[in-house]
C-alpha cells in the first residue's frame, strides 16, 4: 500500500483529507467554473438597470410631446374665449371666475356646433412657426444669436435682444390678422382661407400710415408696445423658468436622501428633463397671469378698426360688433379703468384658469397612464434575479470515490 507522501506527490490534493467536504469541493473544482455561474447574475442586473432607464426615459419623453399638443392643440378653444372677453369693452360679465363661463359654452355648442371653439386654430400655428422661421432666419443672415445663457457676453445680449424685437416686430401684422380670425363669430362671417392671414398680415405690415378712413392704428404706432411686452414677458419667464428650476433642484436634494441616494453628479438626465418641464410650465403660467392686463389692452389695439363681429359671451346666443377708438396704448388704459374698472383688465380671467387646470390635468393623467404601462413593461421583461446558488446547487455532485485513497 502506499504511503501518504507517495500519494500527495502522484495526486496533489494537499490536505483536502481533513477538510471539510464542501471546502474541499472548492479547491477541487476548477475556478473558471464558479465563475462562469456567476456572469449571469450580473448580466441580468445590467440589463435590468439599462430597461428600468430606457423606460423612465420614455416617460419623460411623452409628457413633454403631450404638453407640447396641449399647450398648442387642447388648449385652443380656450384661448378662443379669453380673448373674446378681453376685446369686447361694453361686456357686463366679466368672467374673472372659470364657473360663469360653463353656461356661455354649452350656449355656443348648442347654437354654433362643437366647432366654434377651434377657429382661427390654423392661423395661430402658422405665426407660431412663422415666430421660428423669422427667428432662425434672423440668426443666420445676422451675427445675433438666437440663444443666449448665464455665460453669454454682454454684447451676445444685447443682440439677441434685438433679435426678438426685430422678430416681434415682422410677426405682429400677422398675429393681428390671426387674433381676428380667432375671435370673429362664425355666424356673422366668412371663414377665413388658409391663407388669409398672410394675405391681410401682410396688407397690414405695409400699411405704416394706417387707414386714414377708420380707425385702424398705423404699425408704427403698435411696434413699439408690442416689442415691449414681448421683451418683458420673454425675460421675465427666462428668469422665472431658471429660478423654479434650481428651486426644484434643491427640493429635490433634500428629498431625495428620505427615500433614495441621488447620482454621483446629483441628476440623470430624466430626472433633469422631469424638472426643466416642470419650470417651464410655472414660467408660462405666471408670465400669462401677470402680463394679462398688457396683453387685453393690446388686443384691443390689434382688433380696432378691422370692423370684427364677436360671440356675445354674456349670454352666447347673440353677436355684436367691436366698435372702439383708442389713440393709443394708454388711452386703452384710462379708458377701460374710468369705464369698467380695474377688473376690465381681467375679462376672461376664469378661461386662463381653466386652460392651465386643463394643461395640468392631461399631463398628471399622461404621466400616471404611462407610468403604469411601463411598470408592467418593466416588470414583464425584468430577468428575476436571485441569490448566489449555494455550492451544493451550483456545483454539481462529484462521486465520492475521486477523493478516496487507494
Amino acid at each position: 500500500m502506499a504511503s501518504l507522501e507517495e500519494y500527495s506527490e502522484n495526486y496533489p490534493l494537499g490536505n483536502y483529507w481533513n477538510m471539510p467536504q464542501e471546502e474541499a469541493l472548492y479547491h477541487a473544482i476548477d475556478k473558471d467554473f464558479i465563475t462562469q455561474t456567476q456572469k449571469p447574475i450580473v448580466h441580468s442586473q445590467s440589463v435590468n438597470n439599462d430597461n428600468e432607464a430606457t423606460l423612465t426615459k420614455f416617460i419623460g419623453t411623452g409628457v413633454s410631446i403631450v404638453s407640447l399638443i396641449a399647450e398648442n392643440l387642447l388648449s385652443h378653444p380656450f384661448v378662443v374665449l379669453r380673448r373674446q372677453c378681453q376685446v369686447n369693452n361694453n361686456s357686463l360679465k366679466y368672467h374673472i371666475v372659470p364657473v360663469t363661463l360653463i353656461p356661455v359654452i354649452c350656449h355656443l355648442h348648442k347654437h354654433q356646433g362643437l366647432t366654434t371653439l377651434w377657429k382661427g386654430l390654423g392661423s395661430s400655428l402658422l405665426v407660431r412657426g412663422m415666430t421660428l422661421g423669422i427667428e432662425d432666419l434672423i440668426s443666420k443672415i445676422t451675427p445675433w444669436p438666437k440663444e443666449i445663457s448665464r455665460h453669454s457676453s454682454l454684447k451676445s445680449f444685447f443682440q439677441h435682444i434685438f433679435l426678438k424685437s426685430v422678430s416681434l416686430a415682422i410677426i405682429m401684422p400677422f398675429y393681428s390678422a390671426s387674433l381676428v380670425e380667432t375671435v370673429q363669430s362664425d355666424i356673422a362671417s366668412e371663414k377665413p382661407g388658409i391663407l388669409d392671414v398672410f394675405r391681410e398680415g401682410a396688407v397690414r405690415l405695409f400699411n405704416w400710415s394706417g387707414n386714414s378712413k377708420g380707425r385702424m392704428l398705423p404699425v408704427w404706432a403698435l411696434v413699439l408696445p408690442t416689442i415691449t411686452l414681448g421683451i418683458a414677458r420673454y425675460f421675465f419667464s427666462l428668469v422665472m423658468k431658471t429660478g423654479v428650476f434650481h428651486m426644484m433642484q434643491i427640493h429635490q436634494k433634500q428629498v431625495k436622501p428620505v427615500g433614495g441616494t441621488l447620482p454621483k453628479n446629483g441628476f440623470n438626465e430624466n430626472s433633469l428633463q422631469d424638472l426643466e418641464l416642470n419650470a417651464s410650465l410655472v414660467a408660462v403660467i405666471a408670465s400669462d397671469v401677470v402680463f394679462y392686463p398688457f396683453e387685453t389692452i393690446l388686443h384691443r389695439l390689434y382688433l380696432q378698426g378691422t370692423r370684427t363681429i364677436i360671440d356675445n359671451l354674456d349670454t352666447g346666443k347673440s353677436v355684436l360688433p367691436i366698435l372702439t377708438n383708442y389713440h393709443g396704448p394708454i388711452d386703452c388704459y384710462e379708458s377701460c379703468l374710468s369705464s369698467e374698472g380695474v377688473f376690465g383688465l381681467y375679462k376672461g380671467f376664469g378661461a386662463l384658469l381653466l386652460q392651465y387646470s386643463a394643461h395640468v390635468v392631461v399631463i398628471r393623467i399622461t404621466r400616471f397612464v404611462l407610468t403604469e404601462i411601463t411598470g408592467v413593461l418593466y416588470r414583464s421583461r425584468k430577468t428575476p434575479t436571485t441569490s448566489s446558488p449555494s455550492l451544493t446547487q451550483a456545483i454539481p455532485s462529484v462521486p465520492s470515490q475521486t477523493y478516496l485513497l487507494p
